[in-house]
């Protein structure tokens, strides 16, 4: 039940992504470009994302554990580290450059673009960098 309502969440989220037209990294691009021709449409999804978001939150946070666990995960940072930072200036480099982020590359997976397949490429070499320095990180701190 648990990988059927990932499915069908994942599903609802690309269709989502889809019909906004946020699969087209013209339009993230447009968004981004303030000072040129800026298309509003990605402020329009964000705005609409955040009452369903806060809805959602508000149906969870009387749970006791979500549908198909038995209890919710727990964050185990805390704080702004160094590590968050290059993560998010690096996923916007990413995102100022390409136009997507990985949730519409992947709904973009059959259009036939090949900036998706370069994009999710480097997206896929990235996560593995980033697991072998984290890796490299906890052997070097366990010497110490």
């Amino acid at each position: 039940m648990k990988t059927l309502g990932g499915l069908i969440a994942g599903l609802l989220f690309g269709i989502g992504l889809a019909l906004a037209g946020m699969t087209d990294p013209s339009v993230v691009l447009g968004f981004l470009d303030v000072a040129g021709a800026w298309n509003p449409a990605l402020l329009a999804v964000m705005a609409l994302a955040v009452p369903v978001t806060f809805i959602g939150y508000r149906l969870v946070r009387g749970m006791k554990a979500p549908l198909f666990e038995t209890s919710f995960a727990s964050l185990t940072a805390a704080g702004i580290d160094a590590r968050l930072v290059g993560g998010a200036a690096l996923f916007g480099i990413g995102w100022g450059l390409s136009g997507y982020c990985p949730g519409p590359a992947i709904a973009s997976i059959t259009s036939g673009h090949v900036g998706v397949y370069v994009f999710l490429i480097a997206v896929a070499a990235g996560s593995a960098a980033t697991r072998r320095l984290d890796a490299a990180t906890r052997v070097r701190m366990a010497d110490a």
